[in-house]
Order: structure tokens, then sequence, then C-alpha cells
């Protein structure tokens, strides 16, 4: 496997998780196919090529999985995302039907598209999730559409664990990245894990990496929380503890 070339699509790699998986994958070698509905940083980079897509739009999806389903793939990293609180306008207006597109929807037929092409024993899928699938005041539609990746990761999982083909969801919590500036989430301020910082955008791509990698070929099926303590029963701020680029005692 040292010397075969390994090729990765990605989603919403114009910036945040996806471009950190981008960069990651692509620093160890990797051909990227990065999917986004703007042109992001990484486009003339070698090894990555870009594909403009609105994957919330059933047109624009349908046309972009058709560039993807006669090329051999390794890994589909689905990182793209939305987040909104259920009293954003547009998703009320369309009942959450937004928040279900980019991610459960284009989630499933962009791995129906690579699925076909991915080697036996060594495909790699990883949806991205969050640590609020599992329930948040106020984010009803957005909680429901991630805990939906959880239901169609087993289920393909289950499909393909005969060819040897890994279907996982990692569900990040806070994580430092440009959405949590977004204007439209102003009324859902971030609060800090227990851990006392934000998660690194570049830790949830070492993750990612792991999954998709040689070594993680006995993980399927399941949903890793990555949440800087979050989860932990009676967890508490701690003082603040420098994050991977610092300087560790």
């Amino acid at each position: 496997m040292a010397s075969q070339i390994q090729r990765a699509v990605v989603t919403g790699t114009s910036s945040g998780i996806g471009r950190a998986v981008a960069v990651r994958l692509l620093g160890h070698g990797w051909q990227v196919t990065g999917l986004d509905r703007v042109p992001g940083p990484l486009a003339g980079r070698s090894g990555f090529t870009e594909i403009l897509a609105d994957l919330a739009d059933r047109v624009e999806l349908e046309v972009a999985a058709a560039r993807l389903e006669d090329k051999t793939c390794h890994a589909l990293v689905h990182a793209a995302g939305l987040m909104r609180d259920d009293r954003d306008e547009d998703t009320q207006r369309c009942h959450g039907a937004n928040l279900w597109a980019l991610h459960v929807a284009a989630a499933a037929r962009l791995a129906t598209a690579v699925l076909v092409h991915m080697p036996v024993g060594r495909g790699r899928i990883v949806f991205l999730s969050s640590r609020a699938a599992q329930g948040r005041a106020g984010r009803g539609y957005y909680a429901a559409s991630k805990a939906a990746l959880d239901g169609l990761a087993r289920s393909l999982a289950a499909e393909h664990v005969g060819r040897g083909i890994t279907v996982n969801v990692l569900a990040p919590g806070a994580t430092d990245t440009p959405q949590l500036s977004d204007p439209a989430r102003a009324a859902s301020p971030v609060r800090l894990p227990p851990l006392g910082r934000l998660i690194a955008a570049e830790e949830v791509a070492a993750t990612v990496a792991f999954l998709v990698g040689a070594d993680a070929g006995a993980i399927t099926g399941q949903t890793i929380v990555q949440c800087a303590g979050a989860s932990l029963a009676g967890a508490w701020p701690a003082a603040r503890w420098p994050g991977p680029a610092e300087t560790r005692p």
C-alpha cells in the first residue's frame, strides 16, 4: 500500500475541519478531491482537485456525484456542515430540510457514488457529526440531522463489511473553526468544554486521518466522540491547558 496512490474525496474543504482534513491527507501523500460551494485556499495545490457544488442543492449534488462515480476512491470524508438553531428563519420555513439535505442526503448520495469503486479491504468512509447529536435545547433540527448519520453509517457499515470497507462517524465538540463566528449562529454562543479550550480543527483532522488509514481497518459502524471532556458527567472547566500548537509542560 505504501507505493499505491491513495485518493480521497473530502467535502467542505474551503475552511474549517474539511480544509484541515484535506491538508492532513495531502501531507501524507494522498490525492484529494475537494467539494465545496465556494473556492478554497487549496486550489492549485499539488494533488488537490476542486469541484464546486452546493451539496444541499439536489441538482448540484447529482452533478458532483456523477463526477465521482467512475474514479477509484479509497476514502470519503463528509465534513461539510451548517449549524442553525431552531429559531433560524430559513430552517423554520423548510422544517430543517436545509440541514437534512447537507448533512444526511449529501452523505448518502456521495457514499453511493464512491462505494462502487472502493477497493476491497481498503475503502473508508467517515461522516463528521457533532456532540450536539445527543440532543441540545433549541437545536432540534440540527441535532436530528447529525444523529441520523449514526443510523446511516451503521447501515452502510453492515452492508459493506464483507468487502472490508469501514464506515464510521466522528462527533467533535466545540471546534475552533470559522463557523463559530458565523453571524447566523449569534443566538447560540459557544461554551468552552471542561478541558478549558476549543478543539483544534487539526486535532479532528488527525482522528480522521487515523480512521481512513490502514490501521483502522477493524473499526466500523462506530461513532467516536471527540469533545474535550464535554461528555464527562460531573466535569467542570479546568485551568486553561495548552493547545496542540503550544508548548506543553
